[in-house]
């Protein structure tokens, strides 16, 4: 453990305290939300991102050190560990050091270099690796095999002898631990990515066309670029290869293992002990280690390709999840389409579905003015403020006979990304809360319900379906799930959710819940009314002090329904309400004449309160919360509008139009300017100065200037720039 402190604190830059504290509130169980809200004092104040590094650098050593037993037991049980090898093996600090040390040792397959030994030839290689300058056709003569033996075991004549013993020290070369790690810096430094099309897919491949013949160094490939290549590869259509140079490689190699200058004519000899040990120098390069090294490094740069593509995605998951809210208003939401109608529901300020019905717009003059009718009637009946249209098919024409009705004076229009809303129409969960309605309207229930709160109804999808990834498909699936499930995690707990009226998916993401517990609180919640306190939680069946530890501090009770302590509806966690209480008595005054006067609170001196459990960061963070009980840390909800572009037959080069950032990736950013098909912003078109990464420039959700700068109409793509110079 503590070298894993140790290995950790140097990769991360902190503390050997930070980390020993994270890793021992982890291994207690605790969340990563919960150890950086209510744990500062143990950690030093180490934010998310740092602990949950922690957790996967863990994770990580804990592996090696499995891997490191199971090889140790290895060569045990075949008497092959010596106190030099222990050593190696225990010094090894990465899975790919500790597979080189072991790679000589490690069972395997019947090699060329193993049948070479089985035939008794072990000792000539041994004095062709010495290359004392001797002529060995003489010294192969003496493991020619008599007439008569086996096989399998027969070495016929001198060539054979040499072939043989080459094979054995072609392989020593390639398990040469230093000689790897040279040749893998090499790949890694020097290797030339390129593809080629597989013969006869020219057609059937054409959309990786620009990939046809391609290469470029490794080292400087985008990681778009490389995902991209590789899934060509995966489909048949390209044939991918990542090689150093053979020259290089081969001079590195024979640096290592030659004692003295070959010269060139004698290279390729057979007649020397040297001359040999040059040509299985170059059997090992192209035999053994070319296809070894070539499908590690392939595997190290797609690793980096991955990482970086599950770090924009969640990035973008982020931003999305973390949108502004529209609130808890009335609303009435439409799911557009043409010849199938424009699905229509009213939704109350929960969200609760009031009415439904399908409406033709734009299926001729009488159907609109019936739609029309209907669409004036919801919104008086059912007391709308606010209408949510999906941006698919149909929805910037639903948007402008929604706006001629001159409903858009007083009642808020806004298109929704409805990304993701057929996922959910068709789930378990959509039909648990609608079973007696269809997927059309259960679809349009969620576009309304997005727009009101965008976190708690995207918690109903999986991350993949809602359209803001990139190369999804082809990164780690683990590796993704677990970086989108610790996204959603922590946007659901910094933003806090409200115990009466959360759904079991949102309370499923609340620190210490998961989906049993949250079913629990609901069924609780259903059977019992409403929570009146955060204390009530331990009366839910399995519902115990650990998990109320770790999840009451997320959890609100609104103000009109908690029982007289307004602690419930703020982020203070139950175990420092004593410390509010002192607080309050000191001022001679409650706890929530202290919270509504800014007078009481700013006479109050945090370090005065400082005991051994509660440090100055969580009394800092008290007396925050106090002046903004239970606010919601995301931005105001800004209206957005379209300019009045429809399709790509309306856009101009040159026009300068308002968008919405739909996707972030690491090559650009796509922008909806409201005509049915995002444009891109290249990542060279995105400002002024140079951008490294489009997300220190754009974010998902961003209303953005565009201007257009082409019209692919054949192609429907649209290029766009954001840089103020023309």
């Amino acid at each position: 453990m503590s070298q894993h402190i140790q290995i950790l604190s140097a990769e991360l830059g902190v503390p050997r305290s930070g980390i020993t504290a994270a890793a021992a509130l982890l291994d207690e169980g605790a969340t990563v939300p919960f150890i950086s809200r209510y744990r500062k004092e143990a950690t030093g104040g180490l934010d998310e991102t740092v602990i949950t590094a922690i957790r996967d650098g863990m994770t990580r050593l804990r592996a090696l050190d499995k891997r490191r037993e199971a090889v140790i037991a290895s060569l045990q049980e075949r008497d092959l560990l010596t106190a030099e090898l222990h050593g190696a093996v225990m010094q090894a600090a990465t899975m790919t050091a500790l597979e080189d040390v072991y790679l000589p040792y490690k069972p395997k397959r019947r090699t060329r270099a193993q049948m070479a030994r089985e035939r008794g030839l072990e000792p000539l290689a041994d004095l062709l690796m010495q290359q004392r300058g001797r002529r060995v056709h003489d010294d192969a003569l003496a493991f020619i095999t008599p007439d008569g033996t086996p096989k399998e075991t027969a070495v016929p004549d001198s060539a054979s002898a040499l072939a043989g013993a080459r094979d054995i020290v072609a392989e020593r070369i390639s398990e040469d631990t230093a000689a790897r790690q040279a040749l893998r810096q090499l790949f890694r430094e020097k290797g030339i990515i390129s593809s080629a099309v597989s013969k006869g897919k020219e057609e059937e491949g054409a959309k990786f066309r620009d990939w046809f013949a391609w290469s470029e160094p490794a080292a400087k490939a985008a990681g778009h670029r490389i995902l991209a290549l590789l899934r060509g590869e995966r489909e048949g259509v390209l044939t991918v290869r990542l090689r150093p140079d053979d020259t290089a490689a081969l001079t590195l190699l024979k640096r290592r293992f030659l004692k003295k200058q070959v010269p060139l004519h004698m290279q390729g000899s057979e007649e020397t002990d040297s001359g040999n040990v040059v040509l299985a120098v170059e059997d090992a390069w192209k035999r053994l280690l070319i296809p070894a090294l070539e499908t590690e490094t392939m595997h190290f740069f797609r690793e980096q390709a991955e990482d970086q593509a599950i770090r924009v995605f969640a990035a973008n998951l982020r931003d999305l999840m973390l949108a502004p809210p529209l609130g808890q208003k009335r609303a009435l939401a439409m799911d557009p389409g043409f010849r199938t109608g424009v699905k229509t529901v009213c939704l109350d300020e929960q969200g609760a579905l009031l009415h439904h019905q399908t409406i033709y717009p734009h299926t001729g003059t009488g159907k609109a003015q019936e739609a029309a009718s209907a669409v004036r009637r919801m919104a008086e009946q059912f007391g709308i403020e606010a209408i949510a249209i999906g941006n698919g098919t149909a929805g910037r024409e639903t948007e402008t006979f929604v706006k001629g009705l001159g409903l858009a004076d007083h009642i808020a229009v806004v298109m929704v990304d409805e990304a993701g809303a057929s996922v959910y129409s068709a789930s378990e969960t959509a039909r648990r809360e609608f079973p007696d309605h269809d997927v059309t309207v259960r679809g349009a229930v969620s576009i309304g319900r997005r727009l009101m709160d965008p976190l708690a109804e995207l918690v109903k999808i999986d991350p993949k379906a809602i359209g803001v990834g990139q190369y999804q498909h082809d990164v780690n699936q683990t590796a993704l799930k677990q970086a989108l499930d610790d996204t959603v995690m922590s946007c659901v707990n910094h933003v806090g959710v409200e115990l009466n009226t959360a759904s079991a998916e949102l309370l499923a993401y609340v620190s210490g819940l998961g989906p049993a517990l949250a079913s629990g609180i609901v069924a609780y919640r259903t059977q019992n009314g409403p929570f009146k306190s955060r204390s009530q939680l331990l009366k839910v069946p399995r519902l115990g002090p650990k998990a109320f530890e770790q999840a009451a501090g997320f959890l609100r009770i609104g103000t009109a329904l908690h029982d007289g302590n307004p602690l419930d509806a703020t982020a203070v966690h139950p175990e420092s309400y004593p410390v509010v209480e002192r607080m309050a008595a000191d001022a001679g005054t409650t706890v929530a004449s202290l919270i509504a006067d800014a007078g009481l609170r700013g006479a109050i001196r945090p370090e005065a309160y400082v005991t051994d459990t509660t440090g100055l960061p969580t009394l800092l963070d008290i007396v925050n919360e106090l002046a903004k009980p239970g606010r919601d840390p995301r931005p105001a909800f800004e209206l957005f509008r379209y300019a009045d572009v429809h399709t790509l037959d309306d856009l101009q080069e040159g026009m300068v139009l308002p968008g919405v950032v739909t996707n972030v990736t690491a090559f650009g950013a796509f922008v909806d300017i409201g005509v049915h098909q995002d444009g891109l912003v290249h990542i060279s078109q995105l400002a002024d100065k140079f951008v490294r990464d489009p997300a220190e420039v754009v974010r998902v959700r961003q209303q953005v200037q565009v201007r257009v700068l082409e019209v692919d109409h054949k192609r429907r793509r649209i290029s766009l720039s954001m840089k103020q110079s023309v």
